[in-house]
């Protein structure tokens, strides 16, 4: 089967829309604001009572309540997109995540800001790496802190810490990119070392997630203000485990994971990335 027409598309205005009315205009827009007003209110709740359980709770016990705390919330917030029609995100690929326990390296492609949210409301206790603005961000900080969180400061410090959570069983969710898709690469940006490093270290596989959307809000150069088209359609496909062989460096092991991302990802599917001009 050829794969479809390519078509240059600057946003998701571009892409086919729902066909709905002028009216559902103001509800959308209503129940996206909510969505703002929810993490607004919950961050700032988190952040206040983060920092007295930091203080009293021995660490693993802080660690394991606020991932468990961020786990629901996520799940709150991705019911409420699905309830409002915002938001079609197909998870049924990540089920099985939630019960499993091995040491597991999460590594999806990282199309949009809230790529990590869907991806956290399937996992019940995962460790994250995020970036340290986000530690610092007093609406998303205190919980992630709480969470035990691992910001990507030093190279040397970020593996190490990395590899320790994953030896005392813990799930890591890393976006191998480091940051989001810039909007000029076709599939993916190159791959950063970190994820192979990692995974030799701690001799665990990794778990790539194939994310596909048909629209690029909130990518990297996404204006907070630009109001997308409702609803928003994504995907997450659940790869197969790839593991480091022995005799393989981690920079041949990212390239591995650079080429099983770029074949996955230009394969023919209904939400496959466009080109942008």
């Amino acid at each position: 089967m050829s794969p479809p027409p390519e078509t240059a598309v600057g946003d998701s205005a571009s892409l086919p829309v729902s066909g709905r009315g002028w009216w559902w205009w103001p509800l959308e827009t209503l129940a996206a604001l909510g969505g703002v007003a929810y993490w607004g209110v919950f961050g700032l709740l988190f952040t206040v009572a983060a920092l007295p359980l930091c203080l009293l709770l021995p660490k693993r016990r802080a660690e394991r309540l606020g991932r468990t705390l961020l786990n629901r919330a996520f799940r709150i917030f991705v019911g409420y997109l699905r309830v409002t029609g915002l938001v079609h995100a197909d998870l049924d690929s990540l089920k099985p995540l939630r019960e499993r326990r091995d040491p597991v390296i999460i590594a999806p492609n990282h199309t949009s800001l809230w790529d990590a949210v869907f991806v956290i409301s399937c996992l019940p206790q995962p460790i994250c790496i995020m970036k340290d603005s986000i530690l610092r961000n007093p609406f998303l900080g205190g919980g992630a802190r709480l969470a035990g969180y691992i910001p990507n400061g030093s190279s040397s410090r970020l593996v190490r810490d990395a590899a320790d959570a994953l030896d005392r069983g813990g799930q890591l969710l890393l976006f191998p990119e480091g940051t989001r898709t810039r909007r000029d690469r076709r599939w993916i940006n190159p791959l950063k070392g970190g994820c192979a490093l990692i995974a030799r270290r701690a001799g665990v596989p990794v778990l790539p997630v194939f994310v596909r959307s048909n629209t690029r809000f909130m990518e990297k150069g996404w204006p907070l203000w630009k109001r997308p088209d409702f609803p928003i359609r994504i995907s997450f496909e659940l790869g197969d485990a790839l593991e480091p062989q022995a005799d393989e460096s981690a920079r041949d092991f990212t390239r591995r994971l650079q080429q099983t991302y770029e074949d996955h990802l230009s394969r023919p599917h209904k939400l496959r990335r466009q080109i942008q001009e």
